[in-house]
């Protein structure tokens, strides 16, 4: 199925783009934009109408392309002509919004779920006896839940989904992916707390996920 509604980063609201009406409702990207500029008191009403630019090389103008929340986007199809394919763009993009909502609900659950098992494990760490690469633990630890639970670090998981390097990584997650860290860190919590060294929790874990 092709990816009709985002969210990305997870702590916004769902949201498509010009590029998807245009493409899925076979009509030109201009047209979508000279719809939207031509009516943009109205897309304004449903909240802050979002773009980034497009630099085209030789091509005079760059290219707006806007990002349209539920609202808008239903709005911006009320302009098009409800040809067939059109139709079918409209029911398809009405259920991915639906769906993208459901998922919102359950990153914002997941991660109310995942704070006091991050709390837990951060306070293991800090518990540990005073040494100088203690504060290094934190990152450490850190790193190895997302290797064990998604095969990369948080770093490597924001450049993948082309987020900030200063971005949370979580953001960018969906909430089986937060649930499956979240489980790791109160593993690894649980290990430092019996006294395990970093080699024995990361030895102790990979074990388990490789049985």
């Amino acid at each position: 199925m092709n990816h009709l509604v985002f969210l990305a980063p997870n702590t916004q609201e769902p949201f498509t783009t010009s590029d998807v009406i245009a493409t899925f409702a076979g009509i030109q990207h201009h047209t979508v934009t000279r719809l939207i500029q031509q009516h943009e008191a109205d897309f304004k009403e449903f909240g802050i109408l979002r773009f980034e630019i497009e630099e085209i090389k030789g091509r005079g103008q760059p290219a707006k392309h806007y990002q349209l929340n539920e609202e808008q986007a239903t709005l911006l199809m009320t302009y098009l002509k409800n040809t067939a394919q059109v139709r079918a763009f409209k029911k398809e993009l009405v259920r991915q919004f639906y769906a993208m909502r459901f998922e919102l609900y359950k990153v914002q659950a997941a991660k109310m779920e995942r704070r006091p098992v991050r709390v837990s494990m951060t306070d293991a760490i800090k518990a540990l006896p005073d040494s100088p690469h203690k504060a290094m633990k934190y990152g450490q630890y850190t790193d190895l839940a997302y290797k064990l639970a998604l095969g990369r670090t948080a770093r490597q998981l924001r450049k993948d989904r082309g987020a900030d390097k200063h971005a949370v990584a979580s953001d960018y997650m969906t909430a089986e992916e937060i649930s499956l860290v979240s489980d790791v860190e109160n593993k690894i919590g649980v290990l430092i707390g019996i006294g395990m060294s970093y080699q024995e929790v990361k030895a102790s874990l990979t074990r388990k996920i490789d049985s």
